[in-house]
C-alpha cells in the first residue's frame, strides 16, 4: 500500500469544502478520459481460484476453507486488486442495479451486498483467507493482500462502518490496512466530498461507476483521524442505539479530571467511533425524528433530493425556528444541562469552556464538510486564528473544531455560508457532563446516526471524546 508520508501520498489530507454543483459533475466522471472496460477488469480482478477461496471462507465463516486450494497456482496478481461493499438501502435503493453493474466490471465474488456480508466478516474471514494462502507460499495471494483496496458504495455511516471494521487489523497487528474509496449514495456524503468523490449519486451512473473504480485503483492515499466516544450513564440504557455505539463492560473515563458530586452505584457504558462529527442538541433531535419518520414510511426515501426536502420540512416542526425563551425546556439552550471541558492543542490539562447561553446545538467536527458539503467553521484568516489560539484545520491534525448553532435562522445562515458558526474551541479531547433537571432526554448523533440519550436529575451523564491512536487510510478521488 502507498505510504502516506511518501511523495506518492498526501500526508496532510487537506479538506476543502466544495459546492454541490461541482461535486455532482465530478461525480459523473465527465473528465474526458476514456476507460476501457477490459483494461479496468484486468487491473482490479483477482484470479478465479482466489476469489472462490475468499467467498467460501466468508460463507462458511472458516478461513481454513482455503485448505483445498492449489497453492502452487501462482498466477500474476492484478495491479490494483479491489473489493466493493454496496449498501443496497442507500441512495434511493439504487443498490441492486449498482451491484449488477459492478459485477459486470469485476469478479462477482469481489462485490458484497452489506445485507449479506458484513465488513467485519470480510476482515475476519476474507482477508484472513488471503493471509493463510500467503503463509502457505502463494505469491499471488501475498501480493493481493498487500495491495488490496476497498470501495464503499453508501453514505457516511456505511463508510464509517467499514473503516471501523478495518481498525481491528491494527489491534491484531495484521497490517497493512486497506485504504477506502467511496461511491456516494447517502444524503449528505460529507466524507465523500472531503476526499474528492463528489456529493451525490451521478445521473450518468453507468459510466461513472467505471470511472470511480478506475479512480479508486489509482488514487493517492490520505490519512484520516478517528475519534473514540465513551458514554457513561447512571442506570437505564439507550433504547435502539446506532450501530456505531455499543455497550461495553469497561468505562474508561480519564481519571485526571475529577468528577464533582456523587457517582451512582451502577453505571452503564457505551463506546463507539466517529470520523466526521459528533453533535448534541437540536440538530440531533431533528435528525432523530427524521430517521424515525423515514423508517416508518420508507416510501419517502426516494433519493438524496427527496430526503433533503423532507428533512428541511421536518426541521421546521421541531422548534428549531422558535424562540429559545419558550417555557418548554426542550427549547432552551444547552447551557442549562451541559458542562464542557477540553484539552487544547499541545496541552495535557483539562480546561473548562463556558457554553454560550444562546447555543442550542454543539458540533465537534473533524472535517470541513458538514450538512451536505457546508463549511460551518469557515475559512478563518491567519490573524483571527492567532487571536483565538486556533490552528488551520485538517482531517489528520489530531484536533476537533467545536462550534455552536443558536437556532434555526442562525443555522440556516451558517449552512448557506453567509456567516460562520459560533466558534467555541479546538480540542484534542472533550469531556461533556449532562445533568437532567427538567430535561428527561438529550439528543446526540455521530456521523449522522442519532439517538435519544436519557438523563437523570440526580446523577450526571458523561460523554468523553479522544482521538484513536491510529489513523484510517482514504483513497483520494481527485
Amino acid at each position: 500500500m502507498d505510504d502516506p508520508s511518501s511523495p506518492g501520498g498526501d500526508s496532510t489530507a487537506r479538506i476543502v469544502a466544495r459546492s454541490s454543483m461541482i461535486d455532482s459533475f465530478r461525480g459523473c466522471g465527465l473528465s474526458g478520459i476514456r476507460i476501457v472496460k477490459e483494461d479496468l477488469r484486468r487491473r482490479i480482478t483477482m484470479p478465479k481460484y482466489i476469489r472462490h477461496a475468499m467467498r467460501d471462507s466468508i460463507k462458511r465463516k472458516d478461513p481454513a476453507a482455503t485448505a483445498t486450494v492449489d497453492c502452487g497456482s501462482n498466477e500474476e496478481p492484478p495491479e490494483a486488486p479491489m473489493v466493493v461493499f454496496v449498501n443496497s438501502r442507500s441512495g434511493g435503493r439504487y443498490g441492486p442495479v449498482l451491484t449488477e453493474r459492478l459485477q459486470e466490471l469485476m469478479g462477482e465474488e469481489q462485490v458484497f451486498d452489506l445485507s449479506d456480508v458484513k465488513p467485519n466478516e470480510f476482515v475476519e474471514y476474507g482477508l484472513r483467507c488471503l493471509e493463510n494462502l500467503a503463509s502457505l507460499g502463494n505469491f499471488c495471494a501475498k501480493e493481493i493482500r498487500e495491495k488490496i483496496r476497498i470501495v464503499v458504495a453508501g453514505g457516511d455511516g456505511t463508510v464509517g462502518w467499514v473503516l471501523g471494521s478495518l481498525s481491528v487489523l491494527y489491534k491484531e497487528q495484521r497490517e497493512p490496512v486497506p485504504p477506502v474509496g467511496i461511491v456516494p449514495l447517502g444524503t449528505g456524503n460529507d466524507l465523500a466530498r472531503s476526499f474528492g468523490w463528489g456529493g451525490s449519486f451521478p445521473f450518468a451512473w453507468k459510466s461513472a461507476v467505471k470511472r470511480s473504480l478506475h479512480r479508486a485503483s489509482t488514487g493517492l492515499i490520505c490519512r484520516l483521524d478517528s475519534w473514540h466516544v465513551v458514554v457513561s450513564m447512571p442506570l437505564g440504557e439507550i433504547v435502539n442505539p446506532p450501530y456505531s455505539l455499543k455497550p461495553t463492560e469497561e468505562c474508561t473515563l480519564d481519571q485526571s479530571l475529577p468528577i464533582e458530586g456523587e457517582l451512582p452505584e451502577k453505571e452503564h457504558c457505551y463506546e463507539g467511533v466517529f470520523y466526521n462529527y459528533f453533535s448534541i442538541g437540536m440538530d440531533a433531535q431533528v435528525a432523530y425524528g427524521f430517521h424515525h419518520l423515514r423508517n416508518e414510511k420508507p416510501y419517502l426515501a426516494q433519493g438524496p433530493i427527496a430526503n433533503k426536502l423532507i428533512y428541511s420540512g421536518y426541521s421546521c416542526t421541531q422548534g428549531w425556528f422558535l424562540t429559545p425563551c419558550i417555557s418548554d425546556p426542550s427549547l432552551r439552550g444547552l447551557k442549562n444541562i451541559l458542562r464542557m471541558h477540553v484539552k487544547k492543542v499541545n496541552c495535557s490539562d483539562w480546561e473548562q469552556i463556558p457554553v454560550p447561553k444562546s447555543v442550542r446545538a454543539i458540533v465537534a467536527l473533524n472535517l470541513h464538510n458538514y450538512g451536505s458539503g457546508r463549511n460551518p467553521w469557515g475559512n478563518l484568516k491567519p490573524g483571527y486564528l492567532e487571536k483565538k489560539g486556533f490552528v488551520e484545520a485538517h482531517a489528520d491534525d489530531g484536533l476537533l473544531e467545536i462550534f455552536g448553532l443558536k437556532q434555526g435562522w442562525h443555522a440556516s445562515l451558517v449552512m448557506v455560508e453567509l456567516i460562520s458558526a459560533k466558534h467555541i474551541a479546538q480540542a484534542a479531547a472533550i469531556r461533556l457532563e449532562f445533568r437532567g433537571g427538567e430535561w428527561k432526554d438529550a439528543f446526540m448523533q455521530m456521523d449522522g446516526e442519532p439517538w435519544k440519550q436519557p438523563l437523570n436529575k440526580d446523577f450526571s451523564t458523561f460523554v468523553e471524546i479522544k482521538r484513536v491512536p491510529f489513523q484510517s487510510y482514504m483513497i483520494s478521488g481527485e
